[in-house]
């Protein structure tokens, strides 16, 4: 897909050439600059860098591979495909030691023009992303930047989150499979908020046993219990005017769930073993990986703390959902290793990107980190993230199935209804991995309309 906004520098002493190319591309929707020389291309390079240099091996006066070097020494992350003849394949392949993408060997037809132009692009852009990130690290950039992507799940999560700024009392409950960046969403909600210069603090739910758990978010007095040598702040306590993260809400014991009910709807509480009301100035931020309303159906979850914990819902989606964000993605990870690690890893090689776009990561966001992180540490002389860095399992994977839309069309015998609508909530079930909440959400219904309609239908 082209770039309209994208730039592109043509380097070549023949007019014929500059030409076609040119022509090419601006058809195909990039805007295209020209240069017959070496010295020329450099002072529009440090003018105004263009998105991709397209630079011909050959030229009057300084040659291709000067350039190129002259040209990196300004600007590192510059984009630039070598273009050459037979008899200079050996310059141009000694000028990707130099930093240059690929090349071209002229003459050569334009699709395979195209392909390399979009592969370049695409490169750039990546290189763009990294150069962005690791300048906003050193910065210390906003927790709210942590959160990459630029599809429409991402985009609506993030503007959730900066209409939820306004309010820095209301409980929030964050949805998502594990690995997805709940915590990332629950640190964003809080740094955006007016609470932002107080401390937020994280439990999980799940690791501790129900005694020390609510020691942990409550505190305890003195005695007790066995080992309860002196008292203890608890986790509302020392969060004071600030938020607390409650992970795993789901596996919170049914006597934890009573004390925080209470924390939630009179903001006090009390010390395990107190008789002292304190008062809580805290945001409650609950996660949870597990279906709430489905614990709450088989008993194992207060329905009225559900409700009260469900004040505004945020689902996370699953990377396999955007998989669009997985380059934005792996340049945010590579920035932020390259600062972590003192490297210069340039970036994703296209037919490593294509492993990572297709692949359907069942551990998300948190895995995709995983991959990368390993490439840097197993591959420390690589300058780039290749096919062969990946893990086997990215590269025998099986290309993520794409789901075609159901759109229902009226042939000249006509439709049943009935089974439009089956079929939509089939597909919707399918998706949903039968989860009736997440198809119910899909279909733009409620749960209970969901089951009736599936009731209805004889598919419960």
């Amino acid at each position: 897909m082209t770039n309209p906004q994208a730039r592109i520098l043509v380097v070549d002493d023949e007019k014929l050439i500059r030409w076609s190319v040119a022509e090419r591309l601006q058809r195909d929707g990039y805007e295209v600059l020209s240069a017959e020389s070496g010295e020329q291309a450099l002072e529009i390079v440090s003018a105004s860098p263009p998105d991709l240099v397209l630079l011909d091996v050959r030229l009057p006066g300084i040659d291709g591979v000067q350039t190129l070097q002259r040209a990196l020494a300004v600007h590192p992350d510059l984009a630039v495909l070598m273009m050459s003849a037979h008899s200079t394949v050996d310059i141009a392949v000694e000028a990707m030691k130099h930093g240059a993408i690929d090349f071209l060997v002229k003459p050569f037809p334009f699709q395979a023009l195209d392909a390399a132009v979009e592969r370049a692009i695409a490169t750039a852009r990546t290189r763009h992303q990294i150069a962005e990130i690791s300048a906003e690290k050193g910065k210390g950039g906003a927790a709210l930047e942590a959160l990459v992507g630029g599809s429409a799940m991402m985009e609506q999560l993030r503007s959730m989150i900066a209409r939820l700024a306004g309010s820095d009392t209301t409980t929030v409950l964050i949805e998502g499979e594990s690995g997805v960046g709940k915590e990332v969403v629950a640190r964003a909600i809080h740094f955006q908020s007016g609470r932002a210069e107080r401390p937020i603090l994280q439990v999980n739910c799940a690791a501790l046993p129900e005694p020390l758990l609510e020691s942990e978010l409550f505190g305890h007095e003195r005695g007790a219990f066995t080992d309860a040598h002196s008292q203890k702040r608890g986790l509302f306590e020392t969060a004071g005017g600030g938020s607390v993260m409650l992970d795993e809400i789901g596996d919170l014991p049914p006597g934890g769930q009573a004390k925080l009910l209470r924390l939630l709807e009179n903001k006090t509480f009390r010390r395990v073993g107190g008789v002292q009301e304190l008062k809580a100035d805290v945001r409650v931020i609950a996660a949870t990986n597990v279906n709430l309303e489905e614990r709450v159906s088989a008993g194992r979850f207060r329905a009225d703390l559900f409700f009260r914990l469900n004040v505004v819902r945020i689902v996370v989606p699953a990377l396999r959902d955007h998989l669009e964000d997985v380059p934005g993605l792996a340049a945010h990870f590579i920035g932020r290793f390259n600062q972590e690690m003192n490297r210069q890893v340039r970036g994703v090689a296209a037919a490593a990107m294509e492993v990572l776009k297709a692949y359907r990561w069942p551990g998300n966001v948190r895995e995709l980190r995983n991959v990368i992180e390993r490439a840097f540490i197993l591959h420390a002389g690589a300058d780039e993230i290749r096919p062969e860095h990946l893990t086997p399992e990215l590269r025998q994977a099986t290309p993520a199935k794409r789901t075609e839309k159901l759109v229902p069309r009226i042939t000249e015998e006509g439709l049943v209804l009935d089974d439009v609508e089956r079929k939509l909530i089939a597909e919707a079930m399918e998706r949903a991995s039968g989860n009736q909440s997440k198809a119910a959400r899909l279909l733009g219904v409620s749960r209970d309309t969901l089951r009736y309609r599936l009731k209805k239908h004889g598919m419960a």
